[in-house]
């Protein structure tokens, strides 16, 4: 399948903005908060929070109002340059400054201008393509973006390694390669993609959108595989992210040795990212033959048999066959759930429900990991809390066996 000049585009942000995860989000941004003074990487937790909280409530209020004409690539701008800035601006915030409140408070405007810009990119694929190859843009998405992330990052860790794993320049002329990656591959979609599928501007937008989006909320049910999608999607969504989020905490509480360190868990980063490339690819060739509804539950299947295998877990290679396990579902199994309901919902709404997908993709990953603590609490046994999210799964793909199946159109399965 060929692209077109608008598919190409939008996919290069999401190698942009896929550097921003892997840099700041995962790697480098907690090593550098740890080396202030009175700091400690774990209360990165309660910042991350934060933003995901604030950025979960604004979601579907900024896209009820960027759903009228000529709107939503403003609002998608504007948070990618407060995402880009900010992360540009960790720079000048050294170690030896003291400076961990300013710091914290750039990281969480960088957190949401991430997550913002992402609400109105995620709603532009209905923009940039037809129903037909919207899995297959979607799933490049994910996979280019993977792959490309490790660009930036590779060049990071080399300057990182020769100025000294210790010294905080290294790290932080990382984070200026990372915003200018980002910055730069941002630059084709506001130049090449726009909105095609709008509502008509109208007097007291601001008013009129609270009203439309008070409507939606009450209506919702009339979408009956909308609403069935969501509540499938946030069970099995709140499964994957706590696997994503919890793999090294709970490998490091079951393994009994020190081979699992800061270098073995870049290599375990490294694996998901490269074998996520391929597998996030195939799973969009596959949806086209087998449709994406099949490949989902591929997905889920998949993150079942990694719960079991993980629960068998005894030494660190253990871990880099279960990064690999789940690095095959991770890309194809989020890029697919975008382009999945990107096709059942209204176009002409889409940032508003893609507010509401945000919502459910924000507060993932709250009930996963607290069962995972409490059954370790309660059974004093680390290996068990990892069965403890299986029902997670179990109940997201009950739900969702209860869509439709899809229709064939020109001889592809859509849906």
């Amino acid at each position: 399948m060929k692209l077109s000049r608008e598919e190409k585009s939008w996919i290069l942000y999401d190698c942009g903005n896929s550097a921003y995860s892997m840099a700041i989000s995962t790697a480098l941004f907690p090593i550098v908060f740890g080396m202030f003074k009175d700091t400690n990487s774990m209360d990165l937790g309660y910042f991350n929070s934060l933003a995901s909280i604030l950025v979960a409530i604004l979601s579907p209020i900024l896209g009820t109002i960027a759903d009228y004409k000529d709107k939503k690539k403003r609002f998608f701008i504007f948070f990618a340059l407060l995402g880009i800035l900010a992360t540009f601006s960790f720079t000048f915030i050294p170690p030896e400054s003291g400076q961990w409140q300013l710091l914290i408070l750039l990281y969480v405007l960088s957190a949401i201008g991430f997550a913002g810009a992402n609400i109105f990119y995620d709603s532009f694929l209905v923009d940039v393509t037809s129903d037909e190859r919207m899995d297959k843009v979607s799933t490049s998405g994910f996979a280019y973006g993977y792959i490309s992330s490790v660009i930036p990052f590779a060049i990071s860790l080399a300057v990182i390694f020769f100025m000294g794993m210790d010294q905080a320049i290294g790290y932080q002329i990382g984070f200026m390669i990372t915003a200018l990656w980002w910055g730069l591959l941002t630059i084709p979609m506001l130049k090449h993609v726009r909105q095609r599928y709008y509502i008509e501007p109208e007097p007291k937008p601001v008013a009129n959108s609270f009203k439309r989006l008070g409507t939606t909320l009450l209506q919702i049910k009339n979408y009956k595989i909308v609403f069935l999608f969501l509540i499938a999607y946030f069970f099995y969504i709140d499964g994957v992210d706590t696997i994503i989020k919890m793999v090294v905490p709970y490998a490091t509480s079951v393994l009994e040795n020190d081979a699992f360190n800061t270098f073995t868990l870049l290599g375990i980063l490294l694996v998901i990212q490269i074998i996520a490339f391929p597998c996030a690819l195939l799973y969009g060739n596959l949806a086209k033959k087998y449709s994406a509804r099949t490949m989902i539950v591929v997905g889920i299947l998949t993150y079942i048999v990694s719960c079991i295998a993980a629960f068998f877990i005894s030494s660190v290679w253990h871990i880099f066959i279960l990064g690999a396990l789940i690095g095959s579902a991770q890309g194809g199994i989020q890029a697919l759930s975008r382009s999945y309901y990107g096709r059942i919902i209204p176009k002409e709404m889409s940032n508003e429900f893609f507010g509401f997908y945000n919502i459910f993709g924000k507060f993932a990953a709250i009930l996963g990991p607290f069962l995972m603590a409490l059954t370790t609490t309660v059974t004093g046994n680390a290996k068990l809390s990892i069965l403890s999210i299986i029902p997670l799964f179990i109940i997201g793909l009950i739900v969702f066996l209860t869509l439709p199946k899809e229709k064939k159109i020109g001889g592809e399965v859509i849906g």
